[in-house]
């Protein structure tokens, strides 16, 4: 039993909201609690995992205190910024009491806790369009219709159906700005799609998926994983706001292996890190992509943005099955070693679920590396919110004909390998991305002995 002066202190509460993991995610699933109500956390603590289709990740405590309270339990999917669980910051107080309102919370009361962590900021990405409607309760319709309360607001007085409206925000989420220049345009109101009930929910979508195909005597069937299902959603998305085009160059990397042949053993003594041929890719994919700016872009309606960062997004393939994009902030500030180690860090910790929120935003540019599974070559979906994505085939010896100074033709055996660039046709022209890819082919097979 508490004591009266314990009973007299006031509970104050800290919210644990769903995090944003990454461009255009709108919503993730709590796949596992690692605490339990009534365990005592520290700030910065591991409490449960969530999934999304870009990053699975454990989910620190934004305070000290004791779990008082989850609210969304595991395998259940919310919106970013929602609540799911509540921490108490007076260690010992009661458990399972009613929740404490921030807006009924005393000032007083919310002076002692540590602070909150500010949930971490998105720089957003714009698509290449108007995200086009999919199907009701489909997730490009779940994103253009989770609108501000305020949007919601104003198209419930003038009796406008927002999934009817096309949107300039992510994934062609309709803003306040679109809705207002939809009334101030005097077009006539969308008449609602299904009776003036909004859009339908998840069976529409299940419906439509479930439509697809039709199970055999004798097939196995089994759910998609949370983490298939949102890849699969958010790459269908990717396919439908971008025109794809394909380009493909044959890069000779005989230099490169050279090179890293020979400050392989001193590189790894020095950093403790693998040489591989990535870094020198990613440094030459930096380099070109400077002199080629509209690769590096990104698009808001009819603007394009040219990014002044370079951030390289990976794409990290996991076991048994799934695929994470975990970004190398500024690439053009670090040196070889410090791409090494960026890569080879946020790889190990995307296939031990240790990547955090900010670990998968912001990527400007893509690398996909199919080459390490034996593939050649291939067409990459590009991530909305950036206009294009490279891919790399397997690098392996070839005999190719090679003219001397003398004019004279002979074979020789190169190291080689396909490089293949998708890109958004609506931003970057075939001659823009096929510049870029000769501009990446003469920087690779040109690298200086002691690298760039």
């Amino acid at each position: 039993m508490r004591d009266s002066k314990s009973r007299n202190v006031t509970v104050a509460r800290v919210d644990v909201i769903m995090p944003q993991m990454g461009e255009s995610i709108a919503e993730g699933t709590v796949s596992r609690w690692l605490k339990k109500v009534g365990d005592e956390v520290k700030r910065d603590e591991p409490i449960f995992e969530i999934s999304t289709d870009k990053v699975d990740a454990e989910i620190p405590s934004p305070s000290a205190g004791v779990l008082a309270e989850i609210i969304v339990g595991e395998g259940k999917t919310v919106t970013v910024q929602t609540i799911v669980a509540r921490i108490e910051t007076e260690k010992g107080a009661a458990i399972g009491a009613a929740p404490v309102a921030a807006t009924q919370a005393p000032a007083a009361a919310v002076a002692s806790p540590a602070p909150v962590r500010a949930p971490v900021p998105v720089m957003v990405a714009q698509p290449a369009v108007a995200a086009p409607r999919g199907p009701a309760g489909s997730f490009e319709e779940r994103i253009r219709t989770r609108s501000s309360p305020l949007v919601r607001r104003i198209a419930a007085e003038h009796g406008v159906e927002i999934s009817q409206l096309t949107g300039s925000g992510i994934a062609g989420r309709v803003t306040k700005r679109d809705l207002l220049g939809f009334l101030e345009s005097g077009a006539a109101v969308p008449a609602p799609s299904n009776g003036g009930h909004g859009a339908s929910a998840a069976p529409a979508a299940e419906a439509h998926a479930a439509s697809t195909a039709t199970a055999w005597p004798g097939d196995l069937v089994e759910p998609m994983s949370k983490l298939r299902r949102l890849t699969s959603e958010h790459m269908g998305l990717a396919i439908r706001v971008a025109t794809h085009v394909t380009t493909f160059f044959e890069i000779d990397l005989t230099r490169v292996a050279r090179v890293r042949a020979a400050m392989r053993a001193e590189f790894e003594s020095q950093t403790g890190q693998k040489l591989t041929y990535l870094p020198f890719i990613i440094q030459a994919v930096v380099m070109t992509l400077k002199r080629h700016p509209v690769v590096n872009a990104a698009v808001n309606g009819s603007e394009i943005i040219f990014r002044r960062r370079y951030n390289i997004g990976l794409a990290v393939a996991l076991e048994p099955t799934g695929l994470i994009v975990p970004v190398i902030k500024h690439a053009e500030d670090l040196s070889l070693s410090g791409i090494a180690k960026a890569a080879n860090d946020l790889a190990s910790r995307a296939r031990a679920k240790k990547l955090g929120p900010a670990d998968a935003q912001d990527a400007t540019f893509t690398i996909t590396n199919p080459g390490v599974f034996g593939s050649l070559m291939g067409t990459p979906i590009i991530p909305v919110g950036t206009t294009s994505i490279l891919g790399l085939g397997t690098i392996e010896k070839r005999p190719k004909v090679m003219t001397g100074p003398d004019g004279e033709d002979t074979i020789a055996i190169r190291t080689c390998a396909y490089f293949f660039l998708s890109f958004d046709h609506k931003v970057v022209d075939g001659a823009d991305a096929d510049r870029f890819m000769g501009d990446l082919k003469r920087t690779l097979e040109s690298i200086p002995d002691k690298g760039f």
